[in-house]
């Protein structure tokens, strides 16, 4: 086996979040620096918060006002839309055998 291959290993690696908690595991880093951890995560802390450390909703909230409030509606929903939209006009015809047949006809 080559020497000086593998990276140096640190049983006893020191993480440090954000939020103060630290807790040792092992690593090739002596020291690793996080953002967030169990300690702070609304997951764990079961408190409703985001987590953003890129500043993806507030881009998001920054688009959503960049529209005028007009509400985004997705192609599903649409598609959904439309559907429901076809089903009601269909209700509003008459079903009878006469207008059945006479609307097959003018289509030939």
């Amino acid at each position: 086996m080559k020497a000086n291959t593998h990276p140096t290993w640190f049983p006893e690696a020191q993480v440090i979040c954000a939020c103060g908690n630290t807790f040792t595991v092992g690593s090739t880093k002596a020291k690793i620096e996080v953002e967030i951890c169990s300690k702070c995560h609304p997951f764990f802390t079961g408190e409703m918060r985001f987590v953003d450390t890129l500043g993806r909703v507030e881009k998001f909230q920054q688009k959503q006002q960049a529209h005028g409030g007009v509400k985004l509606v997705s192609k599903k929903l649409k598609k959904v839309m439309k559907k429901k939209q076809e089903d009601e006009e269909e209700a509003k015809r008459p079903k009878s055998l006469k207008e059945m047949l006479d609307r097959v006809r003018t289509q030939e």
